[in-house]
């Protein structure tokens, strides 16, 4: 885009898209490039900022990645997270060495506030930390503006060259005032003025649409979720009678939620689209009996999905596009976003087959994460019933099923899913946690229920409140609601005789299950 932006180097870090989803918080365009991006290309783009991410490498190793001297040589603003740190300290003269004792978790940091970086932060601050070597010895030139009681460098700062380097990670919720701190730098250091917002990206989007597609069919796969509904509209208001969406029922949905997507999206619905809804479930089930392994099931759903809709583009004939609502999250955890680990496939992403028979996929929401998605849904227009609905994965019930899919498992957690989700808006809080949902384990235990022995399945509710679904913290739920929940389950789903609550942060764990 043309304006001022920031741009993010990734080094591997798995919470290289979240840096990014920071900046664009500040209001400031943010793109990422790999390491590998040519200094040249890097000067061209005349970015206000660049910011260095983590990795999972040591700096000071031979094949580990690095950049040249020159990067930090180009009179733009350089911030180092954590590996991008190190390596800024190890380019540029200092040492860094195996740390003698690893931080990982939250730490209380003391800051040094007269650091431009740390403006109106308090001097002690609760911050990430993730590492297993640290600064011994700072670049010349730099100075120490932050430490614990373990890291005696965890920032350091050169502001006559602009460069900055943070131990820490400042981009995920677990640091306290990390927002701030970016916030600094982007804002501050590098003197952007924060134009970038969401209604000159759906302005554009429609724009670029329009222009690619020209006079081509596309068909939309449409999932009734909160991504694939604003990609559904936004393609309808840039091409109209040319998208046909079409709606996979793959018998993975929850309760009831084939007919209300059709309701919506349907030719009674408030959307002027040409809507196709598909009754695949035996066809699903039949693919995934036998497969239990995570990976395997969401590869067998992505390449279903697709072949479906190929199918329903030969009905239609002369299909050249595939639109699908891909979003920031689904990238980086499939290992697509620069130089990222893979976590796990995501069914539209990871998990497509190696030939798609289509011109050319689109993926108009795929530089956004969750939140940008819901504010360019209100952009569109779209109802806020519609964009603050709960969040679905594409593999559907798949991924929250543990192990081996059957019809009477996918009864099971429906079942458990709508009580769950049905006490928790009785309850008020339907609006104040970022997601929430029932998954069947794969776990049977011994119980008694009318004084006879049972041995069923447990289940697991899970609710976390996050804002980017990078990183999230388990929800507090008043106990009387969930003893409500697990009285519900326990008595109205047959085959339940044990109801659990997942306490699991993200990182180490997924919001999924799978």
């Amino acid at each position: 885009m043309d304006q001022e932006k920031v741009i993010v180097i990734d080094f591997g870090g798995q919470y290289n898209q979240l840096v990014a989803r920071r900046v664009r918080e500040c209001n400031v365009y943010c793109e990422i490039y790999s390491y590998r991006t040519p200094i040249e290309q890097i000067r061209g783009m005349k970015p206000k900022g660049i910011i260095l991410t983590g990795g999972p490498n040591s700096c000071y190793g031979e094949d580990s990645p690095t950049c040249s001297r020159e990067l930090f040589e180009l009179g733009i603003p350089v911030l180092g997270l954590c590996y991008g740190a190190q390596l800024m300290m190890h380019v540029l003269g200092g040492k860094v060495e195996k740390a003698p004792v690893r931080e990982y978790g939250k730490i209380e940091v003391s800051v040094d506030t007269s650091s431009m970086l740390f403006a109106d932060v308090q001097q002690k601050t609760i911050c990430w930390m993730s590492h297993n070597d640290y600064i011994s010895q700072i670049a010349p030139g730099f100075s120490i503006v932050a430490h614990t009681a373990d890291c005696p460098v965890a920032a350091a700062q050169n502001p006559d060259r602009q460069l900055y380097a943070i131990q820490f990670h400042p981009e995920v919720l677990h640091t306290q005032e990390g927002t701030k701190m970016l916030y600094n730098f982007v804002r501050n250091v590098c003197g952007c003025t924060g134009t970038w917002r969401m209604d000159s990206f759906v302005e554009q989007s429609i724009c670029e649409i329009r222009e690619k597609v020209g006079g081509g069919k596309v068909l939309c796969a449409l999932s009734g979720g909160v991504d694939s509904s604003v990609a559904a509209v936004m393609l309808a208001k840039a091409i109209g009678s040319q998208l046909t969406c079409v709606f996979v029922d793959h018998g993975l949905l929850r309760k009831n939620e084939g007919d209300e997507v059709e309701e919506v999206f349907g030719p009674n619905g408030p959307y002027e689209l040409n809507f196709v809804r598909v009754n695949a479930q035996e066809r699903f089930y039949g693919k995934l009996a036998g497969v239990s392994e995570p990976e395997q099931k969401r590869k067998i759903i992505g390449e279903e999905f697709i072949r479906v809709f190929e199918e329903e583009a030969k009905k239609i004939g002369a299909v050249d596009f595939l639109v699908q609502g891909t979003i920031y999250p689904d990238v980086v955890e499939s290992g697509l976003g620069g130089e990222s680990a893979v976590i796990k496939s995501h069914h539209n992403v990871g998990g497509l087959p190696d030939y798609v028979d289509f011109k050319e996929i689109i993926e108009p929401l795929r530089n956004l994460f969750k939140d940008e998605v819901r504010k360019a849904g209100l952009e569109l227009g779209i109802p806020e019933k519609l964009v603050f609905r709960q969040p679905f994965p594409g593999p559907g019930l798949g991924i929250r099923i543990i192990g081996e899919v059957t019809a009477d498992k996918v009864r099971i957690v429906q079942d458990a899913d709508a009580i769950y989700r049905e006490e928790i808006a009785n309850a008020g809080l339907d609006r104040s946690i970022g997601q929430y949902f029932a998954a069947l384990t794969n776990m049977r235990s011994v119980g008694v229920m009318g004084d006879e022995r049972t041995y069923d399945y447990a289940v697991a509710l899970r609710a976390v409140n996050t804002i980017d679904f990078m990183t999230a913290e388990a929800a507090e739920i008043p106990f009387e609601v969930l003893q409500k929940v697990m009285s519900r389950i326990i008595n109205e789903v047959r085959g339940v005789n044990r109801v659990m609550y997942d306490l699991t942060s993200k990182p180490p764990g997924t919001i999924e299950f799978e």
